[in-house]
């Protein structure tokens, strides 16, 4: 049996390569729906992330993509949490010589993957992995927003202050949503035409750019338990200066030079984040969009065969929502 796979190059290839048979401990899954990320074009051009996954990545042909969903159609002999017939969601790791998502099949360990309740949206669940988790680890694991329990009733005097730099874009929309969910206030950063879509997500208060200083308008609302920024164009400096006693600037946009610098300058309250999809970070997300908490927008929906075009539409900047292909 065929798999046609993106490989990694300038511009992208598309190719047949041979479908592999999983290893005991390994699952692989016909994919239905891959979700595209800025990681994914990233890995293409020069700089750290492509030096990594050239690094500790599988031999080439490489290729690109890491969000999935689909459906499990053979499993290794020690698997044990998932079985042939199971819808899942979950990414690849090519620090595990793992060949990308861009692709009709995937292989993966079984910690990589979470099984979708009856009736999920592969849609939804392909467009999940990469920006729910790093919105989660922003907010949550970096951030420490609801570590300490969601309070029953929400006093906005006292409640932690999540700021999300970016809150328009696919991390952004996550990291405002997961945020009130665990008993933050939020205020969220975005352009005129998107300050209704920001306040519609939970916002408790919007500032738009385009309007002034975004930061000083910020930091007249008070101090911040977390500043999320997923633009990378804030100044570190800046944030770290409205940060509370405890505080972490989570920096999404994390791989630019300035960006690294940040993460070893004291007080070393910044923190770089990319979110690595595994089924104990996915398992909670899932269960925040089968409860309603938790929504995801697409606004693009792509054939496998027009991953370019993916790739120029999430360079650009402008989109609002996630990219999906379907093979």
């Amino acid at each position: 049996m065929g798999q046609r796979s993106w490989k990694q190059g300038a511009p992208l290839e598309l190719i047949e390569m041979a479908t592999p048979d999983p290893k005991p401990n390994e699952v692989r899954v016909g994919v239905r729906v891959i979700g595209v990320n800025p990681v994914d074009w990233k890995m293409r051009s020069a700089g750290p992330l492509r030096f990594m996954a050239r690094l500790l990545g599988p031999p080439p042909p490489i290729v690109v993509g890491v969000d999935f969903s689909g459906i499990v159609d053979a499993v290794g002999a020690k698997v044990t949490s998932v079985k042939v017939g199971d819808a899942v969601v979950g990414g690849t790791n090519f620090s595990r010589g793992q060949r990308g998502s861009y692709a009709d099949t995937v292989i993966v360990r079984e910690d990589q993957i979470s099984v979708l309740p009856p009736g999920f949206d592969l849609e939804i669940a392909g467009a999940l992995p990469v920006t729910g988790v790093t919105a989660w680890m922003s907010v949550v694991d970096i951030g420490g927003v609801g570590k300490k329990g969601v309070a029953e009733m929400f006093d906005p005097a006292t409640a932690p202050k999540a700021l999300v730099l970016g809150a328009a874009g696919g991390v952004g929309q996550l990291a405002v949503q997961i945020a009130r969910a665990q008993g933050a206030f939020v205020v969220g950063v975005c352009s005129t035409r998107n300050v209704d879509l920001v306040r519609s997500l939970g916002a408790h208060e919007v500032i738009d750019y385009t309007q002034g200083d975004a930061l000083a308008a910020a930091a007249q609302l008070g101090r911040y338990q977390v500043i999320s920024d997923s633009v990378g164009s804030y100044s570190g400096s800046a944030c770290r200066k409205m940060l509370v006693s405890g505080g972490r600037h989570a920096m999404v946009a994390g791989d630019s030079p300035g960006a690294m610098l940040s993460v070893l300058i004291p007080p070393w309250t910044s923190r770089a984040v990319l979110g690595k999809p595994t089924r104990a970070r996915l398992a909670p997300l899932v269960e925040m969009i089968a409860a309603g908490k938790l929504k995801i927008a697409i606004t693009e929906r792509l054939s496998l065969g027009d991953a370019e075009r993916a790739h120029e539409l999430s360079m650009s900047k402008r989109m609002t929502g996630k990219i999906i292909l379907v093979p």
